[in-house]
């Protein structure tokens, strides 16, 4: 929460949090995006608990059995725990009677990745006098070709506030890029090799290599010629960082063998550029395939990504 309110204070505006499961178990969290009155979509574990209606919260005192007093506000006996969000996906009526909306969430270099999605409202225990939080919606969303299932929580509803089931998906699946920036740093750019146990010695490393990954990026951006990867031209990141290091690794040679590891690392490049152009093909023509086989045309599926002219 001192990240969030620190990139507030930076002038960072946000559309809407998303995050992994780990953090959506924790209602603390959940608790502290809604005193902000930060939108949020995030996912949460199969055992998540939620009512699908409100629970009555009882205010007047009374006492139990034994004679002692009971604390109040406290929720009702039945009303007590919620559903597991994996066992409502399963056999509530409000999703068995449901008929699931296809949706597109994003194209990756294998082909595109559809989801069958359903959605209702919902409400979440909190840790505050409440107890019961304000109207949220539950996701429940389907991998058609794998089968996956993910569930998502948001405090935001679709039809409210100018919200739509779009928009939340889009939050929802965009987290796949934060992991990528992860991947690439730790695997191209040594950020999970190294030893140290110093709070200090992490962030300088931790910073060091988000430094070399921007410049890494903004080389990419700038060389690149497409982003569509089965037009052979489109350069990695791990292209410019191994093109980055032939530069270091050739100063004070003579021009000559510059120029020769230079031209070397030119023709590996192009040679990378058509073997993942043609593997793109291949895994994309195979997965349209899939999805042809399920009895739908992808291209048909409406996309949760925003179309630019």
């Amino acid at each position: 929460m001192d990240l969030i309110d620190q990139s507030a204070r930076d002038g960072i505006v946000v559309k809407g949090w998303t995050f992994d499961e780990n953090y959506g178990r924790d209602g603390h969290f959940l608790a502290g995006l809604d005193e902000r009155r930060l939108a949020f979509v995030g996912e949460v574990p199969p055992k998540f608990h939620v009512w699908t209606r409100k629970p009555k919260v009882q205010q007047k005192p009374a006492r139990n059995t034994v004679g002692r007093q009971m604390n109040y506000p406290r929720l009702g006996t039945r009303d007590r725990v919620g559903k597991k969000v994996r066992n409502l996906g399963t056999y509530s009526p409000c999703f068995r009677n449901q008929t699931p909306q296809r949706y597109r969430v994003r194209d990756s270099q294998k082909g595109p990745e559809i989801w069958d999605v359903q959605w209702h409202t919902c409400y979440r225990k909190t840790h505050d006098g409440e107890l019961v939080s304000k109207t949220c919606t539950l996701i429940v969303a389907k991998n058609l070709r794998t089968g996956e299932v993910k569930y998502f929580i948001s405090n935001r509803v679709p039809g409210r506030d100018g919200w739509t089931v779009r928009e939340l998906l889009r939050i929802a699946f965009g987290r796949w890029k934060v992991e990528a920036c992860f991947r690439e740093a730790k695997e191209e750019l040594g950020w999970d090799h190294f030893e140290c146990r110093g709070w200090d010695c992490v962030h300088r490393h931790m910073i060091v290599t988000i430094v070399s990954q921007l410049f890494c990026a903004r080389v990419r951006h700038r060389l690149c010629r497409t982003e569509v990867v089965t037009d052979a031209e489109r350069l990695t990141l791990e292209q410019v960082r191994r093109a980055a290091d032939v530069v270091i690794r050739c100063i004070g040679l003579p021009k000559r063998l510059r120029d020769e590891q230079y031209e070397a690392e030119r023709l590996r490049i192009s040679y990378h550029q058509r073997r993942n152009a043609e593997a793109s093909r291949s895994h994309r023509k195979k997965r349209i395939a899939d999805y042809h086989d399920l009895g739908f045309d992808p291209d048909k599926i409406k996309s949760v990504e925003p179309k630019f002219p």
